[in-house]
């Protein structure tokens, strides 16, 4: 993002998933290391990650299975993954569903499920077109079925409710807790505000710059899932919240070296993580509803299903979400029709 010599959060990430990369990758066999150079150009650092975590447990899963394969992973072979039949993998699949390794215990839903079989046969076809394995016990597995998720969001008026929550809390607070607050308050309503008003992921806010906000044009420059950089436009109330914090408390941090670039800031005056967003969402979120887990994806969510609403165009709410397949988008927002039916039902009248 940019054309300056300075390193973007986006660029620092890379780097640091392909330092975590290659130090996994030494736990693995030597083979293994041909797979991710295979898929480098079409991956992102953090989905190889990913697949080399899922790809180690599988590698455990055998251990425990075939004592005779020794206790290291680093001494499986090609000639052992061969040897496996269809009916390995499935004990994979339900060895995944509840393990415990090192003291500690794991589970997955049908999605970890079918993201790690989904890992597993990527990882077969690689060395099977390569000629490296004649067998591919992967393909004959059926996937797990994935059964659709219930959007939760929040209605407008719970949307209304947070909004306040987070500019007046600190009105009920004294001594510390109160000067924490104040001192955050403006970052914390330019967050919501951002979240509510454009939709981005909690990715793309963390990952914004100060030179990322455009108030000529009113619009943010963000990165894309896939690296792909796009612009998002706000509106008015994202934009007095964007000025009120940057013109007022961003103005008087004075960030530690390497964070001088980052739009919103920790207390420790670092670029503030995805898991600090998420705990500040969850801490103000599960005071307005208890029955609603809202995360920050939740308030993708609340921002287009109200775009929808408004708009009841899918291609725009596909293009501003920045889904790459509108049936993606269609798939999440399809239910809102529901509205509709629910018209019908109080339609006809069977009794005047």
């Amino acid at each position: 993002m940019g054309t300056s010599n300075r390193q973007t959060y986006y660029q620092k990430r890379s780097a640091d998933n392909t330092t975590k990369l290659r130090i996994l990758l030494q736990e693995f066999p030597p083979f293994v290391k041909d797979f991710f150079r295979g898929i480098e150009q079409t991956s992102s650092a953090n989905t190889r990650i990913n697949y080399a975590y899922d790809i180690r447990t599988f590698f455990r899963f055998l251990l425990t299975a075939n004592p005779s394969m020794g206790t290291e992973i680093s001494n499986i072979t090609l000639k052992d993954l061969d040897s496996l039949k269809p009916v390995d993998i499935e004990e994979y699949l339900e060895y995944l569903k509840y393990y415990e390794y090192n003291g500690k215990t794991y589970t997955n839903d049908e999605r970890g499920i079918h993201r790690k079989l989904s890992a597993l046969r990527k990882f077969y076809l690689y060395y099977q077109k390569r000629e490296h394995l004649t067998n591919n016990p992967t393909i004959v597995v059926d996937m797990p079925k994935l059964h659709d998720r219930e959007i939760v969001r929040l209605d407008s008026g719970e949307v209304a409710e947070l909004l306040d929550l987070v500019e007046h809390a600190g009105e009920h607070m004294t001594g510390r807790k109160k000067a924490a607050y104040e001192k955050n308050k403006l970052r914390n309503i330019a967050i919501f505000t951002l979240f509510l008003g454009t939709g981005i992921r909690v990715s793309e806010c963390v990952g914004l710059d100060i030179e990322d906000v455009d108030f000529r044009e009113n619009r943010i420059r963000i990165m894309r899932k896939g690296g792909k950089e796009e612009y998002v436009y706000f509106g008015d109330e994202v934009r007095r919240a964007l000025q009120d914090y940057i013109e007022i408390t961003r103005e008087q941090i004075q960030p530690l070296k390497g964070h001088e670039h980052a739009l919103f800031y920790s207390i420790q005056r670092r670029r503030i993580c995805i898991q600090a967003i998420e705990n500040l969402v969850n801490e103000y979120a599960s005071q307005i509803t208890s029955f609603k887990h809202i995360t920050p994806h939740k308030l993708r969510s609340t921002y287009g299903t109200t775009l929808y609403r408004e708009t009841g165009d899918i291609y725009l709410v596909a293009e501003v979400l920045g889904h790459n397949d509108v049936n993606t988008t269609r798939k999440h927002y399809a239910a809102l029709d529901d509205d509709k039916k629910r018209m019908a039902a109080t339609a006809v009248h069977l009794r005047n």
